[in-house]
């Protein structure tokens, strides 16, 4: 499980300081996917970054007793100037993987030829998917945070992340943000609404969309009796 207790979280922004969390608590229980819906600048890459640990709430705890991978899509997973080989050592070592065998795996899924041992400051931002696509799914995690990614690359490799995901949530857990709602309907059974600072969990995915179109409507938080 991730639990979020009372978390707040706020960026500066044009006339003060926007509120992305306000006093959130939730919990993101084990056996489930989770879809996040929300608006474009809600705050859903924030939330998955959070969730990683790879950045800080400014109030409240975030407590997780499960192994989480990286966000797929954070490019701050990867150093710009080392090659993506030399990257993907890097992260085996991290997260105490067999460096040898994880790079091997990225090698082949990622489909980089020789921009593998280039650096990554030379990687299109597709490239740079596929290298946080392969490395994140070369290290055995409890939770996948993924954050677009899937909808990187042309039709083919696509399918290859299909499956992929679908070979994973065997035995792992994923949380999602997409504006893809055939996304969400695909890989989640969970739904996860964020906007105005408020967070909010639904046991069904048509409660989680019902809420999110209500909030597009109002341009505010989604107030629901089921939450």
């Amino acid at each position: 499980m991730i639990a979020l207790e009372h978390v707040t979280k706020a960026y500066p922004a044009a006339g003060g300081r926007k509120q992305l969390l306000a006093d959130a608590s939730a919990d993101f229980a084990s056996g489930h996917n989770f879809g996040i819906l929300g608006a474009n600048g809600s705050g859903k890459s924030t939330l998955l970054r959070l969730l990683a640990g790879s950045e800080m709430p400014d109030r409240g705890t975030i407590r997780r007793d499960v192994r989480v991978s990286f966000p797929l899509g954070f490019g701050g997973a990867f150093h710009a100037a080392l090659s993506g080989r030399e990257n993907v050592a890097f992260i085996a070592r991290v997260y105490g993987a067999a460096v040898r065998q994880t790079v091997r795996f990225v090698e082949a899924f990622a489909e980089l030829d020789d921009y593998f041992s280039m650096p990554v400051n030379t990687y299109s931002a597709g490239m740079r998917a596929r290298l946080a696509f392969a490395a994140c799914l070369a290290i055995d995690f409890d939770v996948y945070l993924i954050d677009e990614v899937t909808e990187v690359g042309d039709e083919r490799f696509r399918r290859k992340c299909a499956a992929a995901f679908r070979e994973r949530l065997r035995r792992s857990d994923i949380i999602l943000a997409t504006h893809n709602p055939h996304t969400v309907r695909q890989y989640c059974d969970r739904g996860v609404v964020l906007g105005g600072g408020r967070l909010q969990l639904f046991d069904e995915l048509a409660s989680a969309f019902a809420c999110y179109r209500r909030m597009l409507v109002a341009d505010g938080p989604c107030v629901s009796p089921s939450v």
